[in-house]
């Protein structure tokens, strides 16, 4: 195998313990992405994109990983994790790594990336480097623009130190008053104003000044009669898990507005500030937010590297950025009754990216306008501001049908947009329902139910993503359209379950979180391990997010140890030990990172040759087979299996983007001969769509394409997160 020139935690000595400790396999997911950054095979500005999802990520990591186990050991806890660590010497260690992680990131941005932006003429600048043009265009812009909004508030007794919101860009001033004393001043550079200022051009050439800087520049306008000693920017990361107290009687919504509002106000859990900020500046911000000094980390170069991912908008250059996905609309829909019509032919399969999300949109418009169509249920977990599916269901109410939305109030960082998607939904006559108490409804599912002839028919989408076409665009996900009674009535009794908390639910075929997710899961790995240990064929082969609970990890090593193959492609992070003998050494585990966030769930179990395939909603993670509604759904058909074989096939073929985990938790790309053929799994796919008739060295028996119709889409790896954050396409015949 080769090894990366740099990593997070490359070289930490392995565990004793079967497991990895998840904070540890989140560092190294965030490391595969940064060292897309560092990939000059990916376009500039793609690199641009990928620096700043790193910086996004920590943020997250930070907000709600960093901040539970500070909780934990400001309350004493000895251990943590399912490594049972040290709590506190964990703590330490992951903070060293972050600092580690940060140095790696600027390295990446002031030696690599900010060097071959300059190599095509694209410019970020200090004020220093200014013309005299340029800074008079500047300054008449802070005039302009800036000035007005800012509040510089000076430090003192009848002043104290401002409340700083969480991950707000700030000056913090050193002024001298008069030969004897000095004072510290502070400025916030609001949200509302562009991280980014475009500097104007005469030639082709594209040049920037970030923001603060030019603030920082003009300080001395701000803060008249002083002289300005140093002027340092920077940024407070707060805690921001969201703690709720679910009692019945009280409103859900209510208590999710308030809890959200004050997250704003929670700890400070780090400190990022400017490299050169004088001692006493950096002590005087360490001692006002309370924060030990392992907790400040001085970066070279601008606070808060996110800010760069602007600069993909700003730059109009194609030839930097990845081409754009033309994606497959499959089927052609004309009219609702052509939605209907074509379902109660087929199921429909679709991958996305590489399948337009039109259809999934489609399917719900055409509930909407349908007048046979007397019901329609959904779920939402995330979705985006100006959603074509929200004003679907709100004009279906408006037609008079019956409407039921369950809204997800506690979607991490969603909590706001959700709030107001649900008061507008009820203002519209939507029955609004808020899941089960104590659980989060993570399943993603859409029911209508239709008028035809003496019955009704139900009709359903069940999907591994988001009801997002914006991320749609960027994560690859599974939709599956369906009338199959035996799919749609489970579907139907879910929305029962999560309606009415019924306690003898009939999910028929599917697998539900937290009803029977978890147990068929343990169920079908046991089988597979039954067949090892009889002499019959078995295999295990899933694609997931991530992959992080004891008893599931236990029953892959009981499998592996019977001798049954275990292939995992794991995005993000994994908590099992590949490759240990007489542990796990059947097992192998892959993660790809590329151009879009993988976030399809597919499951595959051989069955002694008579497989079983399910997609869903959920990981293998104790969260969600414990503590949400998730759903997973059979496959039938050999056509429909058939095409989700070739997608994990494929995936499992990639030797570009794909690493392989090593026992320690490291990950390394995978050795493969100089005249081996290069496999892309994603760009294949993203070809394929392109060109139908393109003959690519596919794994043998993928299914052929369907014409395609062009969908420009942007591009980006990632997940909230994240992390975030697909490959094939198609329908049944």
């Amino acid at each position: 195998m080769n090894t990366p020139d740099e990593g997070v935690t490359r070289g930490l000595p392995s565990a004793q313990d079967a497991y990895i400790d998840r904070e540890y396999s989140w560092l190294e997911f965030n490391q595969r992405v940064l060292e897309e950054a560092r990939d000059r095979a990916n376009p500039l500005l793609e690199r641009i994109k990928f620096l700043a999802i790193v910086a996004n990520n920590l943020d997250e990591f930070f907000e709600v990983r960093v901040a539970s186990l500070l909780q934990k050991v400001e309350s004493g806890l000895a251990v943590d994790g399912i490594a049972s660590l040290d709590a506190a010497k964990k703590l330490d260690t992951l903070l060293k790594l972050c600092q580690k992680l940060v140095r790696l990131q600027y390295r990446a941005w002031n030696e690599e990336l900010r060097p071959k932006l300059r190599e095509q003429n694209i410019h970020v600048l200090s004020m220093t480097e200014l013309g005299k043009d340029e800074e008079k265009h500047v300054h008449d812009y802070f005039r302009r623009e800036i000035y007005h909004l800012l509040t510089p508030i000076k430090v003192d007794p009848a002043h104290p130190f401002p409340w700083v919101l969480n991950k707000s860009l700030c000056l913090l001033v050193l002024l001298r008053e008069d030969k004897r004393r000095e004072g510290l001043g502070v400025v916030a550079v609001p949200r509302s104003l562009p991280r980014l200022l475009s500097l104007p051009s005469k030639d082709k050439s594209h040049s920037f000044v970030f923001i603060h800087e030019v603030v920082q520049h003009y300080i001395a306008e701000l803060f008249k009669g002083y002289a300005i000693k140093s002027c340092s920017p920077f940024r407070a990361t707060r805690n921001s898990n969201l703690y709720l107290e679910e009692e019945e009687g009280s409103s859900l919504i209510d208590a999710v507005e308030a809890v959200v509002h004050s997250r704003r106000k929670g700890n400070v859990v780090r400190l990022e500030v400017d490299k050169h900020a004088p001692k006493r500046i950096v002590d005087e911000l360490a001692k006002n937010f309370d924060i030990d000094p392992s907790l400040v980390f001085r970066v070279d170069g601008p606070v808060n590297l996110n800010r760069l991912a602007s600069l993909y908008a700003m730059v109009p250059l194609p030839a930097l950025k990845y081409p754009p996905l033309y994606a497959a609309h499959t089927p052609h829909f004309h009219d609702a009754e052509d939605v209907f019509r074509e379902i109660r032919q087929r199921d429909i399969l679709l991958h996305h990216p590489f399948d337009s999300y039109d259809t999934v949109v489609r399917f719900i418009q055409a509930a909407s306008e349908d007048p046979k169509v007397q019901v329609i249920k959904q779920t939402l977990y995330r979705t985006n501001q100006d959603s074509p599916i929200m004003y679907a269901l709100l004009e279906a109410a408006e037609r008079g049908k019956e409407v039921v939305a369950v809204v997800e109030l506690k979607a991490r960082f969603d909590e706001k947009s959700n709030i107001g998607w649900a008061r507008q939904l009820e203002e519209q006559g939507v029955t609004v329902v808020y899941g089960l108490v104590g659980l989060k409804t993570h399943a993603k599912l859409s029911l209508a139910v239709r008028k035809e002839g003496s019955g009704f028919v139900q009709y359903a989408h069940v999907g591994t993503g988001n009801y997002n076409p914006e991320t749609a665009r960027r994560y690859t996900d599974l939709s599956f359209l369906t009338s199959d009674p035996e799919i749609t009535d489970g579907v139907s009794e879910i929305f029962n379950f999560l309606t009415s908390q019924s306690r003898s639910p009939d999910f028929q075929a599917l697998q539900v979180g937290p009803v029977n997710f978890l147990s068929e899961t343990l169920r079908l790995i046991q089988r597979e391990r039954d067949h090892a240990l009889a002499g019959r064929r078995s295999g295990i082969l899933a694609k997931m997010n991530s992959l992080f609970d004891k008893e599931v990890i236990q029953a892959l090593y009981e499998a592996s140890q019977a001798g049954v193959p275990v292939r995992l492609i794991v995005r993000g992070i994994c908590g099992l030990r590949p490759g240990v003998k007489g542990l796990s050494e059947n097992i192998v585990v892959k993660s790809v990172v590329g151009r879009f966030l993988e976030h399809s769930r597919i499951f595959h179990f051989d069955n002694h040759g008579n497989a079983s395939v399910f997609i869903g909603s959920g990981d293998w993670m104790e969260r969600n087979l414990r503590d949400r509604v998730e759903v997973a759904i059979p496959i039938k058909g050999a056509q429909l299996i058939r095409q989700l074989e070739d997608i994990l096939e494929l995936y499992w073929s990639d030797n570009v983007k794909s690493r392989v985990m090593a026992p320690s938790g490291n990950y390394f790309r995978p050795a493969h001969a100089k005249d081996e053929t290069a496999i892309n799994a994603q760009e294949w796919l993203v070809k394929r769509a392109e060109v139908p008739d393109l003959l690519l060295p596919t794994p043998p028996g993928m299914i052929a394409p369907r014409p395609q119709t062009p969908e420009a889409t942007p591009s980006q790896a990632t997940e909230n997160s994240g992390n975030g954050p697909g490959p094939t396409t198609t329908t049944t015949p």
